[in-house]
């Protein structure tokens, strides 16, 4: 067997060729790239972590007696619904997000109140907060021009931030671009097949992404391939290092992270991941 270690200390000079018949195609990079409108991309860790950590030096968490929080209809969608929460005197407007998570929290189905007039779903999601077995229920809140609740959980759920995903990842990749091996993957030539790890990075080719949700990050060592024996023509065999990592402070998700060897990444950001290759 071919001993496994990395080409060379230097970084390649261009396209090196892949051999993706001996891997296995994985495409979830791809389904975030595809799902991710432009101002959820990001072209650095770095822009990317400033818009996470802006938001949650914005936010505030509280927990409050589920029966002291008062519903108000102010309009004829029941997604726009008002919370009036002890200490503070301005509504809290539930995002999609909280409204499901409100409404599950207290056992209301939120499809079945989306299909309410705003007063009758409002009554309902008054009534489930009035009988909570739990009581309490923490809130995080954000102020920007007005004050939104983003999130609903029991009062004991651990938060992890946003930015403090982001903030670790900067810490062996810096801005994921440009100043470590660690950086936004390159693009595979499916004429040539052979993988050019230096592409600028774009709204079209960032792996960076941020929602209301959650983040989500793909970053490779690609020029810094790792030889594993021959490919038929004599060539080198080659595959890189890449990781991705997640997660959401507002529980849509928990953190997660998966590590593999990959061959080559396309255009859409499908992987191209080597046999045997772990994802943890």
């Amino acid at each position: 067997m071919a001993s496994l270690a990395p080409t060379a200390d230097r970084p390649v000079s261009g396209a090196y060729r892949v051999d993706i018949s001996r891997g296995r195609n994985i495409g979830r990079v791809s389904s975030e790239w595809f799902s991710r409108p432009d101002d959820e991309k990001f072209l650095s860790l770095t822009e990317l972590y400033d818009s996470v950590r802006s938001r949650a030096d914005r936010a505030t968490t509280r927990v409050v007696e589920s029966k002291s929080v008062r519903v108000e209809a102010r309009s004829e969608d029941p997604e726009r619904l008002s919370l009036i929460v002890p200490g503070d005197d301005r509504p809290v407007a539930p995002t999609n997000w909280s409204f499901g998570q409100l409404s599950s929290l207290v056992g209301a189905p939120a499809s079945y109140l989306r299909t309410l007039p705003a007063a009758l779903a409002g009554i309902n999601l008054q009534h489930g907060l009035l009988s909570h077995r739990g009581e309490q229920v923490k809130m995080l809140q954000t102020e920007d021009g007005r004050t939104e609740l983003r999130a609903v959980t029991g009062p004991d759920y651990g938060r992890i931030w946003d930015h403090e995903l982001v903030g670790a990842v900067m810490k062996i990749a810096g801005d994921g671009v440009s100043d470590t091996r660690w950086k936004v993957p390159g693009v595979l030539d499916w004429s040539s097949m052979r993988y050019n790890p230096y592409v600028d990075v774009s709204l079209e080719t960032t792996t960076l992404y941020a929602s209301d949700r959650d983040v989500f990050l793909f970053l490779v060592d690609d020029t810094h391939p790792i030889e594993a024996g021959r490919l038929p023509n004599g060539d080198p065999d080659l595959y890189f290092r890449g990781f991705y990592c997640w997660n959401s402070e507002v529980g849509s998700k928990t953190l997660g992270m998966a590590t593999f060897y990959l061959r080559a990444v396309c255009m859409n950001r499908n992987l191209w991941v080597r046999h045997g290759g772990a994802i943890n």
